[in-house]
């Protein structure tokens, strides 16, 4: 074998190598891109996404799509190279999705965990904007709480200085009028116990001059088989506002969508708060393959949505639930709605 004949051999099988590696050889990085899209106002295999009994419920129409991203892992470097050509998809450090020390399985579990409660808060939030009592539990309690003597993580607050409670907002509604050291009475309701009063002493808040109990008030619907949200497979908080849309949606008389393709993202508070969220210019692609004409933008996520912002989608700012109701009534009568 001549020299030139070797060496060409030795380059032959050093790109050979090369290759091989790039194609098995997994890279620290996963793709992000548009996901699946289900609209709330209807059914999936037969079964609606948001069910209702023992009730009056009404038609609706259009749709109101929550939208998803997908997440693909396992990258090569030949497969990362691929992706990143694709004008649809987005390449981030693993680390981001996956946060080294926990497994996959955990990140699922605390995925779907806040799917669960997403769902929780969404139903509370649309019966609360319904101005429909919910029932209050007392959720974690801050350090040096000064109601920890007094209520445990998980009681039911039944009532606070002799106002019956009704929604979580209410709680920090009735101590605007304490003051640091008053003595607040407190009904609750601990597991199957009769209801039990007791007296905290408010300490003081932080960002203001009247008193607190140190708990995190939390909504629970009165009956928790009354409405049901049926949709495995997904995680995180980001379907919220969706959900909570489609409650109202069909329990009450007027269409919301007025027939319209609405899709839309957004973590919503018990208290109706539409939150910021990931991947948005990823999830308004989605939307606008699925048909959408107009998504709903948590306001935080604005600048970024107007900056990649599909043809032919309207984008609606939201920065609670009731933004949301009023824009799309607007929409339906012909009227400007507060876009990014």
């Amino acid at each position: 074998m001549s020299r030139r004949t070797r060496t060409l051999t030795i380059g032959l099988l050093v790109v050979l190598a090369v290759v091989v590696l790039a194609g098995t050889v997994r890279v620290p990085l996963v793709a992000l891109g548009p996901g699946p899209t289900f609209d709330t106002l209807g059914a999936i295999d037969g079964k609606p996404v948001v069910s209702v009994t023992g009730r009056q419920t009404y038609p609706t129409t259009g749709h109101l799509n929550m939208t998803t991203v997908a997440v693909t892992d396992g990258l090569t470097a030949i497969t990362a190279l691929q992706f990143w050509a694709n004008s649809e998809r987005e390449l981030v450090p693993r680390a981001a999705i996956y946060p080294p020390g926990k497994s996959d399985q955990q990140v699922e579990q605390e995925n779907s965990a806040q799917f669960t409660n997403s769902e929780n808060d969404a139903e509370v939030a649309a019966l609360s904007y319904l101005r429909e009592p919910v029932k209050v539990v007392v959720g974690p309690l801050s350090v040096d709480a000064p109601a920890a003597g007094v209520l445990r993580e998980g009681d039911q607050l039944l009532s606070v200085k002799g106002e019956a409670v009704t929604s979580p907002a209410q709680v920090s509604q009735i101590l605007t009028t304490t003051h640091p050291g008053d003595r607040v009475p407190v009904s609750y309701q601990r597991g199957d116990a009769p209801a039990t009063q007791g007296t905290v002493t408010v300490g003081a808040r932080p960002d203001g001059p009247q008193g607190f109990l140190g708990i995190t008030p939390e909504g629970r619907p009165q009956d928790p088989n009354q409405i049901v949200i049926s949709l495995g497979d997904i995680g995180g908080p980001s379907a919220g506002l969706a959900f909570a849309l489609a409650v109202i949606d069909k329990l009450t008389p007027d269409d919301l969508t007025g027939g319209k393709f609405i899709a839309g993202t957004g973590e919503i508070g018990p208290t109706g708060a539409v939150g910021p969220i990931g991947g948005i210019s990823l999830k308004m692609i989605a939307a606008r393959h699925a048909g959408a004409t107009v998504f709903l933008v948590p306001a935080a996520n604005c600048p970024e949505a107007a900056s990649h912002d599909p043809a032919g989608l309207q984008l609606i700012k939201v920065s609670a639930l009731a933004d949301a109701v009023d824009s799309l009534t607007a929409l339906k009568q012909g009227r400007p709605a507060p876009g990014c």
